[in-house]
Parts: C-alpha cells; structure tokens; sequence
C-alpha cells in the first residue's frame, strides 16, 4: 500500500514537472516567435528602408548626369558665343577701316573734283587733262631714264677717251655705293661684289676692301652686270686675305 502511493506521489510529480517544464517551453516559444516577428518587421523595414535610399540615390544620380550634361551644353554655348562675338568684333573693326579708307578716297575725290570745279573746266576737259599729265608723267620718267642712261655712256666714252690719250683719270662712283664680297679667289686675286650698273657702278672703278673697320685691300672693277661686279686686287695694295662677306666703298667718291 505504501508503494503504491509513493508511485502515485511520483507519477503526480512527474506530470507537475512536465507541466512546469511544458509551460516553459510553450513561454520560450511564444517568445521566440515574437522576437522572430519583431526580426522580421525589422528586416521588412530596413529591406523598404534600402529601396527607397537606392531609388533616391538613383534619382540623385540622373540629376546629376542632367546637371552635368545642361552644364556642358551651356559652357559649350558660351564658349561658342565668345567667338561669335570675338569674331564680329574682327569684323567691325575691319569695317571701321575700310570705312577710313573709303573716307579717305572720298575726300581725296571731294578735293580733286574742288579743283576741277575751281578750273573752271568740263568733266569731260579735265578727263583729257588727267590723261594729258599721265601722258606726259610716263614721257618725262622715259625722258629722265634715257638721260639716266646716256649719262652713264658719256662719262664712259670720256673716261674711255682720256684713258687712250694718256691721262688716266680717276673713276669716281657714288658716294653712297657700298656692298659685300660674294665671292673671293686668293688664287687668281679676283672678287665678285654684289653691285653692279643699277648701283651705279662704273668700268674700272676702284674700291676699298675693308673688314671689322680695318683696310683689307683695294679692288679695281673689270667687268660690270645689272646687279653684280668682277674686280681685280690692285698690286701693292693686298694687306690680307679678301673673304667673302667684306665690305666695299669707293676709293674716290664723288663730291
């Protein structure tokens, strides 16, 4: 009998502790499913949360790429409105002048037509008149290089002239005739100048040779072309070696 009841005690307190450790179990459950919730709530929210903050990251970003492009469109107008402007600016100016100039003409008309009025002529008699003086400007410039030129073949003949009866006078070339040595033979002791007949050179004109301010030698000129002059060293007169780039004036300059 007493075992009996102390089984029945036993079984009486298993089922109490199993109801206990039950209840707990079921209390560890409830809250877990609620700190689950919860978890979940929190993760639904920060996943929302990230969404909206990626989708206005990526609105951020598309304004940004506008603002970059409307940027870029408005520096590249600008700068094409800079040389537009810079470009009628070169315009205006290149106006301005040709406005100067046409000024300029039309007071230069202004006044010629003045004297033609002043004349007392018809457009007509002063159109021959301008032709008149045009004619007769190029008869004088043709006049004046004919007596350039037959000067030039007088002095020659009577430089030619007193040579062959003997008296052997000085060439004297212009004062202001100077050149270079283009070409020099130690050799043969001959030079080539670059001055010739448009210079004013003459037959066996005598010039000196000089370089860095010292007498090199002097030259007399043998033959003589438009531009360009053949001389001979003068014996007695070589203090150096003639080089190419030495300067040459008259040894007897005319006064």
């Amino acid at each position: 009998m007493l075992i009996r009841l102390s089984l029945i005690v036993a079984i009486i307190a298993g089922l109490a502790v199993g109801a206990l450790n039950f209840t707990k179990i079921k209390d560890t459950i409830t809250q877990l499913r609620t700190d689950l919730a919860t978890q979940t709530t929190r993760a639904d929210t920060a996943e929302r949360s990230l969404a909206k903050t990626t989708k206005d990251l990526e609105k951020t970003t598309a304004t940004l790429a506008e603002t970059t492009k409307n940027l870029e469109t408005a520096t590249a107008a600008r700068a094409a409105a800079e040389a537009d402007a810079a470009e009628k600016v070169k315009l205006a100016q290149q106006l301005t002048e040709s406005l100067r100039n046409t000024q300029s003409l039309l007071n230069d008309a202004q006044a010629e037509l003045a004297a033609y009025k002043s004349s007392g002529l018809t457009p007509a008699q002063a159109l021959n008149a301008a032709k008149n003086i045009k004619f007769l400007e190029d008869t004088i410039e043709v006049a004046n290089e004919e007596k350039k030129l037959l000067t030039r073949k007088l002095a020659k003949a009577t430089y030619q002239l007193e040579k062959y009866t003997g008296k052997n006078p000085p060439v004297y070339l212009p004062a202001n005739l100077n050149g270079k040595v283009l070409v020099s033979d130690p050799k043969w002791d001959f030079v080539v100048l670059n001055i010739g007949l448009e210079q004013g050179m003459k037959e066996d004109g005598e010039l000196l040779v000089s370089r860095n301010g010292q007498l090199v030698a002097k030259v007399k000129v043998s033959n003589i072309q438009p531009d360009r002059s053949i001389a001979n060293v003068v014996p007695g007169w070589k203090l150096g070696e003639v080089q190419e780039g030495d300067l040459v004036i008259p040894a007897n300059p005319e006064t």
